[in-house]
């Protein structure tokens, strides 16, 4: 405990020091300022955030840090005096960015949902249903590879959402980890690299409609003749990164190799005393139903939610889609916060009746453990917060226009609008930490663009519908990628807690597997399709290329 507040105080100590010197050095650099803000400025609140965290191994001091370098800067420009836009700029990252990052119902149902989940987890826990669930899962998982393999494809099972994903299999096979001696920071990488790509390709998802809804913008402003289903459908096979990342993540867990920080991690956690965990484990009752029900509801209440709030009448009736069509148009038009929110407070209901009906602990007791499983959560929602509040101030701030002007102010040949496209969505999503953002900044914008540069090269409508499908793909699976890398993303930041490993211990282990899978996807597969490579033949070069580095690079954990 006392190493713990010794830590605590030099990474304080630390934040303040950074925060102080880059105050002045701004002051002193910048002083009185006329005029509009350089839009290069923009970039500052993120870089800073994420290179202070990484520096000082600290998230929350580091985003506040990040949230008043952008406040400052606004305030500066704004015609306020250094001294002034300091001291106001301290106040705007709270009355300001951090109130206003709450004002949002989105981010207010993920925090109660959150914090609901933390709750149900803990009564689960204290009345015995996970310890039953652990020693199910523990007589099908013998070893550190079958537990990771579990986990791959629990993530695959809950492939609607990635909250939930994310949620789910990482508190479910958090303790399995532990005893299996796996690490949290490998257990942490497969819920985050299997549950972003899973949702982001799959046709039945909470990202469905937001997707069909930014692809069918940039078509309308084309005026192709088709349906943003169809484009989606067949961007698919130019979906390289999602596809690789899965499997990678399968390659890793068959091969028992790793590499970079993550086999420090991993060789960290096979050393451990196995007779410790195996008797903590021993130690609570087992009744696997008083798990199952509750994750059970919480699971198919997600589903039916999606189906009531996206359901329309119109869309049913329709004889000429399929059920999987209509399927997909409800859930892609459904309200996926409302349906968590409503799952989640059932699934929490459904455990403390479960605990009271068995009789397993006093109502007292039972409320006594969710508060605690409540409190478990604040760490968690204060990052989700500050990360949100960054998020904000880089839109005020024009982060993301910044980022496309300066990729996309040069003239290129057709065949490298992907690839940019890629890089482009990857450094959006990492400098603002949501996928979804970039996707909502650059579908409307680099669709209609790299249509206009094909036609005026002079390709034909059949020679540029390739490309075209490699732009769709290339946005979000460069944004997935982006968001996998970067500190400040809501759904890293999930993964962390849900496998109760460090954040930053979590971004530094996931972001080498992250930049190789990149790296690969847009060497092997983007570009060279776009150059007129049959996308079959890349992922089969993409697949050889990951399998050598595992084997190369990797080392037997």
């Amino acid at each position: 405990m006392l190493h713990f507040v010794t830590m605590k105080k030099k990474w304080i100590g630390w934040s303040v020091l950074i925060a102080l010197v880059l105050g002045f050095v701004l002051l002193y650099v910048l002083g009185p300022v006329a005029g509009p803000m350089p839009l290069w400025m923009s970039i500052l609140p993120p870089l800073v955030a994420i290179v202070m965290a990484l520096l000082i191994k600290e998230v929350i001091s580091s985003l506040f840090v990040g949230i008043l370098t952008g406040t400052f800067l606004m305030a500066l420009y704004g015609g306020a005096s250094p001294a002034a836009a300091l001291g106001g700029g301290l106040l705007r990252v709270v009355d300001t960015y951090v109130v206003g990052s709450l004002f949002d119902a989105d981010h207010v149902t993920i925090i109660v949902f959150t914090l609901i989940i933390g709750g149900m987890v803990r009564v689960i826990t204290a009345n015995g249903g996970m310890q039953g669930v652990v020693n199910w899962l523990s007589r099908k998982a013998k070893g550190p590879r079958s537990g990771q393999l579990m986990t791959f494809l629990m993530d695959l099972c809950i492939f609607f959402d990635d909250y939930s994903n994310t949620l789910v299999v990482g508190n479910t096979m958090r303790p399995i980890a532990d005893k299996l001696r796996v690490s949290r920071e490998k257990l942490a990488y497969i819920v985050d690299s299997t549950s972003a790509p899973v949702v982001a390709v799959a046709f039945v998802t909470t990202w469905i409609g937001a997707e069909l809804s930014y692809i069918q913008d940039g078509i309308n402003v084309i005026g192709l003749d088709m349906s943003a289903y169809s484009v989606f459908f067949h961007s698919l096979a130019y979906s390289f990164y999602p596809f690789l990342t899965l499997a990678f993540v399968l390659m890793l867990i068959f091969s028992g190799r790793d590499f970079g920080p993550m086999l420090k991690a991993e060789r960290k956690a096979r050393a451990m005393r196995v007779a410790e965990v195996e008797m903590q484990a021993e130690a609570k009752p087992a009744h696997i139903i008083d798990a199952m029900a509750p994750l059970a509801v919480l699971i198919f209440g997600t589903i039916i939610g999606l189906v009531v709030t996206g359901y329309d009448a119109a869309v049913w009736q329709d004889a000429g889609h399929g059920f999987f069509s209509k399927l997909s148009a409800t859930i892609g038009a459904a309200n996926s916060y409302k349906a968590l929110l409503w799952a989640s407070v059932l699934s929490l209901l459904t455990a403390i009746a479960m605990t009271l009906l068995r009789g397993t602990l006093a109502f007292g007791k039972v409320m006594e453990e969710m508060v605690e499983g409540l409190k478990t959560m604040f760490n968690a929602v204060l990052i989700l917060t500050m990360a949100w509040s960054i998020a904000l101030v880089t839109k005020d701030m024009h982060t993301a226009e910044f980022v496309s002007q300066l990729l996309l102010k040069w003239s290129l040949s057709p065949a490298l609008v992907p690839v940019l496209t890629f890089v482009l969505a990857a450094l959006i999503g990492f400098s603002t930490g949501t996928s979804w953002g970039a996707m909502a900044i650059l579908y409307p914008l680099i669709l209609p663009s790299s249509w206009l540069l094909c036609q005026e090269q002079g390709l034909s409508v059949d020679s540029t519908m390739p490309l075209f499908y490699n732009v769709v793909a290339s946005v979000l699976a460069g944004a997935v990628m982006g968001d996998h890398c970067s500190p400040i993303s809501d759904t890293t930041i999930m993964s962390s807690l849900a496998s109760s490993c460090n954040h930053l211990q979590h971004v530094s282990t996931q972001m080498p597997y992250a930049l190789t899978v990149g790296a690969t996807a847009l060497l092997v597969g983007v570009l060279p399709t776009a150059l007129g490579l049959p996308s079959w033949a890349a992922f089969l070069l993409g697949f050889a290329v990951l399998g050598l580095v595992v084997r190369l690079v990797g080392k037997k954990v």
